[in-house]
């Protein structure tokens, strides 16, 4: 089958973890050109479950990212299984032996392909869904000088403690089947992998989405049935390891991890240089607005805009929230004319 994206090689890639990754690679597909001033790249990092497809859904012609306006640039995250994952990176560091990879490491990676091979000097924003978002703070922090704006949605700067533990919760859940085996699995353990995705159902959604039924939108008669389909959905599609490598990525986020700040957030935040629009959902179960609200009290050039759902996390999941896609395209239109 024809892939849709590139590879960029990175050779031997330096982790912040002291090991350094061999042979590593960054899958990523374009759209659009980069104009003649070189200021029009918009630069979309993928989520948790996402790929650079599944970005498409936040752009296109006629919406706010517009491939016939703008430089797009969609990379795939570590451990998605397209970029460097456990499941296609050969031995020492294959499977559960897949190094941490950090937000640091992936945006200094992000940045090396479009510095060296994109030829992009600046970017016009950085925007994102969950961990995309995230990686929008990074960005912002890690290259303050380059980055005109963010807008992270759903997202946050650091992984807090609650975020933590419900990542730990269905982090048991895949662990705990007997087929995981540490990791060295021989056949997907779709037991643990199922439990996963009926854990992660109670979270991306808020407790008003299922009280008022408003998973009958998505098609479900039912909680169950719902809850039957992330299971399946998680039981066919993903790789155990992978998921868990993506998954401390998460909850090692932290733009403030590194020798530029010594993990002093506020100085992070602080040095963000960024127009920024934060665009949490109020019944997020994970990434609450309080959390955003502390963030931007630090930033020197930010809006606090939170969006007023009972969708919670699956708010800005496309196709969802039509509402929300019309907020986010006006955000974006604001950031990207500079007002």
């Amino acid at each position: 089958m024809t892939k849709d994206y590139r590879i960029y090689e990175l050779g031997e890639v330096a982790l912040q973890s002291g090991i350094v990754l061999p042979s590593a690679q960054l899958a990523y597909k374009t759209y659009g050109s980069l104009n003649a001033a070189r200021n029009n790249v918009v630069v979309l990092p993928t989520f948790y479950t996402g790929n650079h497809s599944r970005n498409e859904g936040f752009f296109g012609i006629g919406r706010a990212i517009d491939p016939t306006k703008h430089f797009i640039v969609s990379v795939n995250l570590f451990g998605n299984g397209l970029s460097s994952s456990p499941s296609n990176t050969p031995a020492p560091f294959d499977g559960a032996r897949f190094p941490d990879i950090t937000l640091w490491d992936n945006i200094a990676c992000q940045h090396q392909l479009l510095t060296h091979e994109l030829g992009v000097e600046r970017i016009a924003l950085v925007a994102g869904w969950s961990m995309a978002g995230c990686q929008s703070y990074q960005w912002a922090a890690q290259y303050a000088d380059m980055v005109d704006a963010i807008l992270p949605f759903c997202a946050s700067a650091k992984t807090s403690p609650h975020n933590y533990v419900f990542l730990e919760g269905v982090k048991a859940a895949l662990c705990a089947d007997g087929d995981f085996k540490g990791g060295d699995y021989t056949s997907p353990p779709v037991r643990g992998l199922g439990a996963f995705g009926r854990v992660y159902a109670g979270w991306a959604f808020s407790q008003t989405f299922y009280r008022e039924g408003l998973y009958k939108k998505l098609g479900y008669e039912n909680p169950d049935a719902l809850l039957d389909d992330w299971a399946e959905d998680h039981a066919d599609n993903w790789d155990a390891n992978n998921l868990l490598a993506k998954l401390k990525t998460w909850q090692l986020g932290d733009i403030s991890a590194n020798p530029m700040y010594d993990g002093n957030i506020e100085k992070a935040l602080a040095a963000i240089k960024a127009r920024a629009i934060l665009m949490p959902c109020t019944d997020d179960l994970y990434f609450p607005p309080a959390d955003n609200e502390i963030e931007a009290s630090y930033m020197p050039n930010v809006d606090f805009r939170p969006f007023d759902s009972p969708w919670g996390h699956c708010v800005a999941s496309p196709g969802n929230e039509p509402e929300f896609e019309k907020t986010l395209d006006s955000y974006i239109n604001e950031l990207l004319s500079g007002d």
